[in-house]
């Protein structure tokens, strides 16, 4: 059995061998790096790239580097690059900030945008941030925050026209199960409300189209797929035809129409600009700059194609090789994102094993071993040897050592 998952591993290698970007990054040796929906392998470049920023930039031009180097003008134009990943023409995306904070100004948004409007519907199963970013919003705007799986978003805005707004994560963080951002984003159009959309775990590893589906709003993390670097600051975007009349409700000196002007009263900037802030972190987000050069040459939908080939062998050998394997992530490609979650009693206990045999995933309460597949680095060699650590742990019964059993505070 095994030798022919070897050669169908070699043969799928080899059909996509044009999207192979491994070595593009810098990964230890002997690892196969599950994980990168939690924080994206390094970009080879990147650290001579910050290297210039820290030594030439801000050690030679000091504060001119504002000017000289376009440090102001970084958010909106990083913005730019990761619109083109997520499906934005320019002028549509700011990056600086956190998830968090993007997502309580959108949110906020739409509660302007909606003001007659009091019910808001959210994912029980969405990120805890998300649920308790939404939870403080609806306190403060008068909203009813309703929890709505997903696929049944639809059959309730369709009940009545009090829905303001809809918010849902692009996948589902622990199965990995994609939502259908099209139909969700039309019903609640027909049904008059907004739609903001968490792409965390989706840009960079699945084609999102926000202008082609007429998105509203949408925030997302740059250090998993898009490979940032940790911390790396978040993004937000708002369709051009809601950039006049949308509000920042965290308005900064930044978004300002004239910052240099030091005016006493806040006027907001024209465009996607009204919704920066404060002095975003230069650091990381021209770390974040020069990391997103690995997109420059393929298109997601390529990263796509490789992903799912990824995972659908991943979940064919974690079936071949372990009897009664508890796969959780969807089987059909168009609902897979780009991880494979596998149920298990004592998953933390796996995932840790596996890691001490080189194979590094994470574990998502209450028992979920949850395997990222972050396509541009890893191969179908490399699922087959994850399905193989998974195997062999649960063989020797390594996942039951007493050393599995003390919790870290990361994974």
């Amino acid at each position: 059995m095994t030798d022919r998952l070897t050669s169908e591993a070699a043969a799928l290698d080899a059909s996509h061998a044009a999207t192979d970007r491994r070595d593009r990054f810098l990964l230890p040796d002997g690892v196969v790096y599950l994980d990168g929906n939690s924080l994206g392998a390094l970009p080879r470049h990147v650290p001579d790239a910050v290297a210039d920023v820290v030594t030439n930039q801000w050690g030679r031009d000091l504060v001119e580097s504002w000017n000289t180097h376009g440090w102001w003008q970084a958010p909106a134009a990083v913005g730019d690059r990761v619109g083109r990943i997520v499906g934005a023409a320019p002028g549509q995306v700011v990056v600086g900030d956190s998830t968090s904070v993007r997502l309580h100004q959108s949110l906020h948004a739409a509660a302007a945008l909606r003001p007659d409007r009091h019910v808001v519907l959210t994912d029980p199963d969405s990120f805890p941030t998300d649920l308790y970013v939404l939870a403080g919003v609806a306190s403060q705007v008068g909203w009813a925050v309703e929890k709505v799986v997903p696929d049944k978003m639809a059959k309730r805005l369709a009940t009545s026209d009090d829905v303001a707004a809809v918010l849902v994560s692009h996948v589902d963080y622990r199965t990995g199960r994609l939502w259908d951002l099209p139909a969700i984003t039309a019903a609640a159009h027909d049904a008059g409300a907004l739609v903001v959309w968490d792409l965390c775990h989706s840009a960079g590893a699945v084609p999102v189209g926000l202008d082609e589906h007429r998105v509203d709003l949408a925030v997302g993390c740059t250090y998993k797929f898009l490979n940032g670097g940790p911390g790396a600051p978040a993004y937000g975007y708002v369709a051009y035809r809601h950039q006049a009349a949308a509000p920042n409700v965290l308005a900064g000196w930044h978004g300002h129409a004239q910052p240099f002007a030091m005016e006493r009263d806040y006027r907001p900037a024209p465009g996607i600009e009204r919704m920066r802030t404060g002095t975003a972190p230069m650091l990381s987000l021209l770390a974040l700059d020069a990391a997103l050069d690995v997109f420059d040459d393929v298109e997601v939908a390529s990263v796509r194609a490789r992903s799912l080939s990824l995972t659908r062998f991943l979940r064919v050998c974690l079936e071949e090789l372990v009897p009664d394997v508890d796969v959780v992530s969807p089987s059909k490609d168009e609902r897979r994102g780009s991880q494979v979650a596998v149920r298990h009693e004592a998953a933390y206990g796996v995932v840790r094993a596996m890691a001490g045999r080189g194979v590094v995933g994470d574990f998502r309460t209450p028992d979920v071993v949850r395997l990222g597949v972050a396509a541009p680095y890893l191969t179908h060699a490399d699922m087959l040897t994850a399905a193989r650590a998974y195997a062999d742990v649960l063989a020797s019964g390594e996942h039951l050592d007493a050393g599995w059993s003390q919790r870290s505070t990361v994974t």
